[in-house]
């Protein structure tokens, strides 16, 4: 009794039964081995990552006021600024500290540029008893791919 094959049967039937299937299946084989040797690649690249971190002082406030009148209002003018990746704070009392990275393969220092034109554009909004912000590079360099910055 024979079945009725569908598509999918009849293209597997035709392989099966042809004699260029293991030729297909060799070219594949040496395309795959010729691509991965020819495929240029450095031993340890180096990637960098633009960071820059901003420091603000608060005296006398504490931790929850410092995240509600400057931490917060500061992390949302920064998410404005484009190319930017990831934002790490952290409250103190008295203290408040941002992390901003940018995406990898973005220009450091557009990206520092961009943060202090952001920041200087906008210290009207600082609130009365905050230090002005202190605003420091940080580029972080990995030597490979697999590697992760901050997690």
């Amino acid at each position: 009794m024979k079945e009725k094959l569908g598509f999918a049967g009849k293209i597997a039937h035709a392989f099966i039964n042809s004699k260029l299937t293991p030729l297909i299946i060799a070219a594949s084989i040496l395309l795959g081995v010729g691509s991965v040797l020819m495929l240029p690649r450095e031993e340890e690249p180096q990637i960098i990552v633009p960071m820059i971190d901003i420091f603000v002082q608060m005296p006398g406030a504490s931790a929850k006021e410092v995240e509600e009148r400057v931490a917060r209002p500061m992390e949302q003018l920064l998410w404005e600024i484009p190319g930017v990746e990831y934002i790490y704070s952290t409250s103190s009392p008295g203290f408040a500290m941002a992390i901003v990275r940018f995406k990898v393969g973005e220009d450091e220092e557009k990206s520092i540029v961009r943060l202090n034109q952001k920041m200087f554009a906008n210290f009207d909004l600082i609130p009365p008893g905050a230090s002005q912000p202190l605003i420091k590079p940080a580029p972080l360099m990995m030597s490979h791919p697999g590697a992760h910055a901050l997690e």
